[in-house]
């Protein structure tokens, strides 16, 4: 059965290609900001969630179905996708006063036996002080502004201030490799 990678991030897409797995992207039309949880595990699940149903009404023949959402809370505070470059600026520089807790979320689905699975891997970026030269670098190139908590750990200029990792660095880059294959193994059945 084909399956689908139903994302437009680059690195999911290099994470599931990693995977070993061949696979079609299509990407979803969601409004993110209009879906509200009260934890960020719940939140992340319901953007996955979303984004599943949305495709599933799209797509055509039978397939597995894969979705994904990252939320990233810092100190207690939620943190999307930076809106404009003062916010980028404010989330990296204060990144390394507390650490990331980063939630992925996953959700699975085989539209032809209607099949669902879901969850959450969570992970933590503890960083040291990114340059502000850095900073301004990653605003102008504006890639920041398409990550939650405005930060990519594998980006050269954020790379070497990542201190430490607490948990799987697929989950922190949108895609938690175990959990994944897990579901799949799931809806598969």
């Amino acid at each position: 059965m084909k399956i689908v990678l139903g994302s437009s991030s680059k690195q999911r897409k290099d994470i599931f290609m990693a995977m070993g797995y061949a696979f079609e992207v299509i990407s979803s039309d969601i409004d993110e900001r209009s879906i509200r949880r009260s934890g960020p595990k719940e939140l992340a699940l319901a953007l996955a969630m979303a984004k599943s149903d949305s495709l599933c009404k799209r797509l055509q023949g039978s397939c597995i179905l894969i979705t994904a959402d990252t939320v990233v809370t810092w100190d207690g505070t939620l943190r999307e996708k930076p809106v404009d470059a003062k916010e980028a600026r404010f989330f990296l520089e204060t990144a390394s006063e507390h650490p990331s807790f980063v939630y992925s979320a996953v959700v699975v689905t085989n539209t032809e036996t209607k099949k669902r699975a879901g969850g959450v891997d969570e992970a933590r970026v503890f960083f040291l002080k990114i340059p502000e030269e850095n900073i301004e670098n990653l605003i102008r190139r504006a890639d920041v502004f398409g990550f939650a908590g405005g930060f990519a750990i594998e980006d050269p200029l954020i790379a070497p201030y990542v201190a430490s990792v607490k948990g799987e660095r697929g989950t922190i880059m949108g895609l938690p490799q175990e959990l994944t294959e897990k579901l799949i193994a799931e809806v598969s059945e």
